[in-house]
Formats: C-alpha cells, structure tokens, sequence
C-alpha cells in the first residue's frame, strides 16, 4: 500500500505543477496542445476541444505543450496569434513560473496544516536519568520555574546550570561548587530545591540529568503560516547552499534522486500520515525551487531568458538559447545520474533509515 501511496503522491504533484502552466497558460489565451501525466510514448490519450489530455509510459514527469515553444516554428495564421512566442514577455513568465509556484504553494499549505498540530519544549520534566543529581530530588511532571532565579526556556535554563563549574579542572563527573537553586511547582504548590550540578565531559557542560517534555504549541493562521515560511526559507537555503557546494564530496554523497526520494517517501508513509506528508512538502517545495534555477531546460531558465529578451528590447536568436539549453541540460543530466548512482547505493547498502 505504501507504495502505490508514494506513487499517487508523486504523480499527484507532476500533475499539479503541469496545471499551474495549463491553467495560466489557458488564462493569458495561450493554445494549449498537449496535458500529460509522464512522458512519451504515449499509453493513453483523449482530446477534448484543442487540447490532447494523456498519460506517457516513462514515469519521470510530465509536460504541457504550448503552441509555439519554438522560435522559428511556422504556426497556420488561425493559431499564430496564440502562439507561445507571439504573446508578451510577462504572459510568458506568469505561464512557466504558476508551475513552481503550484509546488510552492502546496508546501506551504501542507505545512501550515501541520503547524496547527507541531509541538513545542515545555518547562516540564519528562525524563530523569538514574543515578543522576535530579534522581534524588526531582519528579517526572516537575514544571521547571526558575534556576537561580532564572526564568526563561530550555536554552536560558540549561546555560544556567551549565553557570556552575566544579573548582579547579573540569573533570568527567565532577560536582560544582555550590548548588543551583531549582524552583519547581509540584502538585499546585512552589518547591524550592538544592541540586549540586555535575559536569559532563561528552557534552562539555555541567548539567542535572534531567529532560524537558513538548506540549502542544496550539499556534493560530497567523503564528501556523510563520511556522510555515520558517521552515520553507530553512529548506530553501539549505537546498541552494548545498548545490552550491556540489564540488565537495561530502554534498555529493548526500544527493538524492526520484528513486531516492519515492523510497523515502514510501518508508515515512509505513512511520505515520504526519511524516509522510511533510516529506511530500519538502520534495513539493524543493521541486519549485530547483525548477527556478536559471539553465534551460528547466521553467527557471525559460523566465530567464525572457528577461533578457525584455531587458534588450528584442528576441534572443534561438541558437543563444540552444547552446545555453545544451550546457543546462548536461547540468541537469548530471545531477539526475550522481542522484540515481546514489540511491541504487543506498538501495544495495544501509538503506535510507527514515525511522
């Protein structure tokens, strides 16, 4: 069942990305001759009015044919006007960018609904480890007030036992010097408690040996939709940082591609809804934003090469844009082939550990 899950999510966001072009494309009076889910040959197709709606064989995308998309192209006088290359620079942009834009937008809509439903640290203790200075005196459900009167989060809380030092050298398990002053409420009621911090060598701080719980952050549309941008601008600099770095091993090693991500996506729906769909967020997300890359022949490089044409006023002859579409090919080529030599890696070896 997982994966005819992951499959359906997938074919789910090639189509929606097709339809943003469709849709735009029909909006700005564009002729739209061809709709289809995967590339060529094609297994099944019907027409309805001027436009061929179909399903391909080779499961990798799907493409939206725009009358037109050639320069040079000889178009009959009855559909010429609504040739892709015969509209205006800017139907031309807001038609190859809805599709990036669809993704972007469904990503952001998966995570805002998730945001309602994200927890967040409590100052509530969870977990105590045994033998530890907080084995002696605190209690799992301890709402942590204030350290030394202290108040604040975990982090404002944890540096200030870390405050603590033993005397002299700092050696594994040593204890502080004086004790930390931990307020806790406990059954309705504020406990005030002495615990004497011991330093941790692997962690290079003193510490309890205790462990915050989560709560429910209950956020509102506002609070979900900066969640949301959060993480979407996380995740977008983390993509464009890490592509930019491609000539270290490293991030080489660390490329995935459709076989990588279907897999991953297939193990997170067997771990739960929740995980499942913010990876198809994410792969949503990094859709739009590798579309928007400047090379041709992805959206990113058809935009930019409209620009171009906008900024000097005419036409940019189509052997620019050919040459240009051949080194940007190759570069997507490439990235498509490291992905897949990766993933057929992790296929054979350690898997890709989702859990």
């Amino acid at each position: 069942m997982s994966f005819l899950i992951a499959f359906l999510a997938f074919s789910a966001l090639i189509v929606l990305h097709e339809a943003g072009h469709f849709v735009a494309a029909k909006a700005v009076g564009m002729r739209v001759e061809r709709f289809f889910l995967f590339f060529p040959p094609k297994l099944v197709s019907v027409k309805r009015g001027e436009t061929e709606y179909g399903i391909g064989a080779i499961p990798l995308g799907g493409f939206v044919r725009i009358t037109g998309m050639h320069p040079d192209e000889e178009l009959p006088p009855e559909v010429a006007a609504r040739g892709y290359y015969h509209q205006p620079v800017w139907k031309r942009i807001v038609v190859i960018g809805a599709g990036p834009a669809v993704n972007i937008v469904i990503a952001f809509l998966i995570l805002w609904v998730l945001a309602f439903g994200i927890q967040q640290p409590s100052q509530d203790v969870e977990q105590i480890q045994p033998g530890s200075p907080a084995a002696a005196k605190l209690q799992a459900g301890d709402r942590i007030v204030s350290v030394d009167g202290v108040r604040g989060d975990q982090e404002k809380i944890a540096d200030q036992i870390a405050s603590h030092r033993c005397p002299g050298e700092q050696t594994n398990g040593c204890e502080a010097a004086k004790p930390a002053s931990v307020v806790v409420m406990r059954g309705g009621q504020e406990k005030t408690l002495q615990i004497t911090p011991v330093y941790d060598a692997s962690v290079d701080r003193s510490r309890l040996g205790f462990a915050f719980g989560l709560e429910d952050a209950n956020p509102g549309p506002l609070e979900a939709a900066r969640i949301s941008v959060d993480y979407m601008w996380f995740v977008t600099h983390s993509t464009i940082s890490a592509l930019s770095r491609l000539y270290e091993k490293q991030q080489r090693d660390q490329l995935s591609g459709v076989v990588g991500s279907y897999e991953v996506t297939r193990q997170a729906v067997d771990v739960g809804a929740r995980e499942a769909l913010t990876l198809i967020a994410l792969i949503s997300l990094s859709l739009g934003i590798i579309n928007l890359f400047p090379f041709l022949p992805l959206d990113g490089g058809h935009i930019f090469w409209s620009i171009v044409e906008k900024l000097r006023g005419r036409p940019v002859p189509f052997a620019v844009m050919e040459r240009a579409g051949l080194i940007g090919f190759a570069l997507v080529i490439g990235l498509f082939l490291l992905g897949l030599n990766n993933d057929i890696g992790r296929l054979t070896g350690e898997g890709f550990n989702v859990r």
